[in-house]
């Protein structure tokens, strides 16, 4: 019997994400209705979406189906901000990822992840030194134990009420950030229903290489971001001091193919691995950065130039 977690065909797919049109938790701004997003989506010629932000686009299943059918989208996952390292607000993350979880069953199937992050920039120390977290920063062990019972109790909660799997998005200005970070959640979570969504750009600013990083955790990633890094803001990020969202306003999540990643050397490392899984371009934006469509559509030729 096939997996179900699985994609039919050993291809990857590539998707993008609302995020590439300004839709990003905890910036206000200025962004394109959910509609104009997905038109823009699908003529840059891509084959998927995840949702966004709750609410951006119809949360009624049918309303979406419609929406995504239309274009020919498939919807494949969505971020839910979730709050794992405070024990008392466990069940209301639990709430929102089921929640969640149970649109994406209905609209995208049995293969759509659940996409778990710390809520993003609301930890004032984290956002302050995005790009430059020493271990004093971190988790105490306690802290570790609560912020893991969370996120297996999330995704325990998930795949019990929907079937669905969940992964867990590494990122800047939260708590679990650098790679020591990443494999230190891995060690402690539940590899049945909690799997990793890598994300190539985080994890470089981060001081990671993204292409350890796939070989060391090939087991549990299940879902891809490609996003790329410019090490020259990221530098000047640390030299001027900047947070997370002045790191990103400058640019340090450039388009593909401008910044450091080696997505080529990604690639190969994916198929050595047999991920069968989406890609998902993410390239973050702030209001005033640029018209998203161009973006989104210089970054899926840049793909096809790699092969995708």
């Amino acid at each position: 019997m096939s997996d179900p977690h699985l994609t039919s065909a050993k291809a990857i797919s590539v998707a993008n994400a609302p995020c590439s049109w300004g839709v990003i938790e905890n910036v206000e701004g200025e962004r394109g209705g959910y509609a104009l997003v997905l038109d823009e989506m699908q003529q840059s010629g891509y084959a998927g979406t995840e949702l966004g932000d709750w609410g951006f686009m119809p949360t009624d299943p049918a309303a979406l189906s419609a929406e995504l059918d239309a274009r020919e989208l498939r919807l494949l996952g969505s971020w839910v901000s979730v709050y794992l390292h405070d024990e008392a607000r466990h069940a209301q993350s639990e709430h929102e990822a089921v929640r969640t979880a149970r649109l994406l069953a209905a609209v995208g199937g049995p293969a759509a992840v659940v996409v778990l992050g710390n809520d993003p920039y609301t930890d004032p120390l984290r956002t302050r030194n995005a790009g430059r977290i020493t271990p004093d920063m971190g988790l105490s062990p306690a802290g570790w134990a609560t912020f893991a019972a969370g996120a297996n109790r999330v995704a325990r909660a998930v795949m019990a009420e929907t079937g669905l799997r969940t992964v867990f998005h590494h990122h800047i200005g939260t708590w679990v950030e650098t790679p020591a970070e990443v494999e230190r959640l891995l060690e402690l979570t539940d590899p049945a229903v909690l799997g990793l969504c890598f994300d190539t750009g985080h994890y470089a600013f981060a001081g990671g290489d993204p292409v350890a990083g796939l070989k060391q955790h090939a087991g549990r990633i299940w879902h891809m971001h490609f996003k790329d890094y410019d090490p020259a803001v990221g530098q000047a990020s640390r030299q001027h001091g900047w947070d997370a969202l002045e790191a990103v306003g400058h640019g340090v999540f450039c388009e593909l193919g401008q910044g450091g990643i080696d997505f080529p050397a990604v690639l190969v490392q994916l198929r050595a691995q047999d991920y069968r899984g989406w890609v998902v371009v993410e390239q973050d934006v702030l209001p005033g950065m640029g018209k998203p469509v161009l973006s989104a559509a210089r970054n899926r030729a840049y793909l096809r130039g790699i092969g995708l």
